[in-house]
């Protein structure tokens, strides 16, 4: 059992932790190669703990702040509400029509050196399109 004069300092450090050392973990639970079914048929996403994320042809950049996903599209970020539970993940929000659904199917794959991660705009350039 923890005495109370070790609990502090612990709550102290994940209080205070720089976002890199907590926002690892949060970040993990998103990071994976992922699929989702669409009218189109499955769809592939892949989230790299490098900040990027690659559907088809293109590579994105992705921030995770508590339970909103935000995905750079040109200079200008927009927003998800993400939830995800071992292999599952439901997005919802943004400038989507319904919550998707997707199955993680694996680690993410590693991002070519030829596809650079594209610049982040700045945080103030969010679209505020959030539905909880």
């Amino acid at each position: 059992m923890l005495r109370a004069s070790r609990l502090v300092p612990l709550i102290a450090i994940v209080a205070f932790a720089p976002r890199g050392v907590t926002g690892q973990s949060r970040a993990g639970r998103i990071t994976g190669t992922w699929r989702a079914q669409t009218a189109e048929g499955p769809r592939e996403v892949v989230v790299r703990p490098d900040s990027s994320a690659s559907y088809g042809e293109e590579t994105v950049r992705w921030r995770l702040i508590g339970d909103s996903l935000y995905l750079a599209f040109g200079d200008e970020w927009v927003g998800y509400v993400v939830s995800a539970r071992g292999t599952q993940m439901t997005v919802s929000g943004g400038d989507l029509e319904e919550p998707m659904k997707l199955k993680r199917i694996g680690p993410p794959t590693p991002r070519p050196d030829s596809i650079p991660v594209p610049p982040p705009p700045p945080m103030a350039r969010k679209s505020e399109t959030l539905t909880r």
